[in-house]
Order: C-alpha cells, then sequence, then structure tokens
C-alpha cells in the first residue's frame, strides 16, 4: 500500500455555452491551492446537476495515456480541433500510470489535506460526442472501458496538483475499474457477474441501485439518451 502517484495537472471549469451546449467541460489549469470540499474543488461548477457532480461524483480523473488512442481513432477532420490532451473529457485530475486496469472500485488516496475513495467509473454521455464533434465516441468509450473514474470526498482539505495520490487503503474483494465496466456495461445481466458487483460495497449509490434493478428485473435501463442526447 501507499503507493503514491504524482499528477500532471488539475482543473476546473465554469458553465458556459459552447458546442451547442450549456456545459462546465471545458476547464483550466488550477496551479495554487485550492480547497477541497464535499462536493468538489472550490469554484469547479456543474451545469447538469442530475447527472453529474454531487457527493459521490465529486472529482473526475481520466487517464491521459487515453488520448493517444482517441487521437489516432478519430481523424482531425472529425473533431472540433486535433488538441487530443487533458482536460479535453472534462476532467478535474489528469495522471499517467493509474488506469481502469489498476485502479479499484473503494480506493482510498490521501491528497494533500485531503482523503479521497473511488466510487464508480465515469459513465460517458452525449456531451463528448458534442465537444470532439464525433457522433460515437460516448459508445465507443463505453465499449472500450476507457471510461476514467469518479470519487467521493472522504475528508475534505486543501490540495494542490503538486501533491501526489497516496493509496492508503483498497477493499479486500476490490474489483478495478475496467472489471466494474466491462460487467456493468458489457455483460449487464449476467447474474453471477452483477452479484459480484453487488459485493462492492463502496460502488456509488446510482450504480448500485441499478445493479439491484437489473438482478430484480432482468432488464437494462435504457442508455439512449445518455450516450447519444435522444430516446
Amino acid at each position: 500500500m501507499n503507493k503514491q502517484y504524482y499528477l500532471n495537472n488539475l482543473y476546473r471549469g465554469k458553465v458556459k455555452q459552447q458546442f451547442g451546449l450549456e456545459t462546465a467541460i471545458t476547464k483550466t489549469p488550477v496551479t495554487d491551492d485550492i480547497y477541497l470540499s464535499t462536493e468538489g474543488l472550490e469554484g469547479d461548477e456543474c451545469a447538469d446537476q442530475r447527472h453529474h457532480g454531487g457527493l459521490e461524483r465529486a472529482l473526475h480523473q481520466y487517464p491521459a495515456e487515453h488520448y493517444g488512442y482517441w487521437q489516432e481513432r478519430y481523424s482531425t477532420d472529425n473533431a472540433q480541433d486535433n488538441d487530443w490532451q487533458a482536460p479535453g473529457m472534462g476532467e478535474n485530475i489528469s495522471s499517467t500510470g493509474m488506469t481502469e486496469d489498476n485502479v479499484c472500485i473503494g480506493d482510498r488516496y490521501r491528497w494533500g489535506a485531503a482523503i479521497i475513495e473511488v466510487s464508480q467509473p465515469r459513465s460517458p454521455c452525449f456531451k463528448l460526442n458534442k465537444r470532439w464533434n464525433a457522433d460515437d465516441l460516448s459508445v465507443h468509450m463505453q465499449d472500450t472501458s476507457r471510461c476514467g473514474w469518479l470519487y467521493r470526498v472522504i475528508q475534505p482539505g486543501v490540495v494542490n496538483a503538486e501533491q501526489p495520490l497516496e493509496l492508503i487503503e483498497r477493499p479486500t474483494n476490490a474489483m478495478t475499474v475496467r472489471e466494474v465496466c466491462d460487467i456493468y456495461f458489457g455483460n449487464p445481466l449476467d447474474r453471477e457477474d452483477l452479484l459480484k458487483l453487488q459485493q462492492q460495497t463502496r460502488l456509488s449509490n446510482s450504480w448500485m441501485q441499478k445493479v439491484v434493478q437489473r438482478l430484480e428485473t432482468g432488464e437494462v435501463e435504457n442508455w439512449n439518451f445518455r450516450l447519444l442526447g435522444h430516446a
């Protein structure tokens, strides 16, 4: 335990009208100390508070390694620009060395004076398609589990981009973010796999409710609006 990961950068954003949306997906670097509350970084805004933000989605981290993949997949003719780098996915934290394959649900990190805990994978949405002018980016992100992940804040405090994330706790039955994505998105009605997810006690309430709902009904919720912006 106590492994440390240094950050590439830290970002926050304000809600504004762009890409045909009201969104805070465009973020700018934070170079000084900043207070992290249970709802996120001071001054970091959220346009859609029903589907983004909140206590279990206070921070979004995205691996910088994925940008090369996206740049290779989508030509510059298809994107708003060719700036395939952080914070293009709307992330607060950019990192190298932390990916969906080595970060687990429930991992706790000490970060400066704060403690944060991985709560769920990021659920890709149609706003990414609008931002990059790529109609299937959200679907492909979901299909490949290159989603990044979200945090809840266990202990608020002052943080900055120079301070590492120090892994201080991992649940005994921990599943990686990729394992959770692969089940939740890729094999969403397999009962045995859903029962595994049900044992992830630190998985966010919103995801756990969907797991229980699938087990009870044998049906998957409609993803069309989230992924495509229409029914």
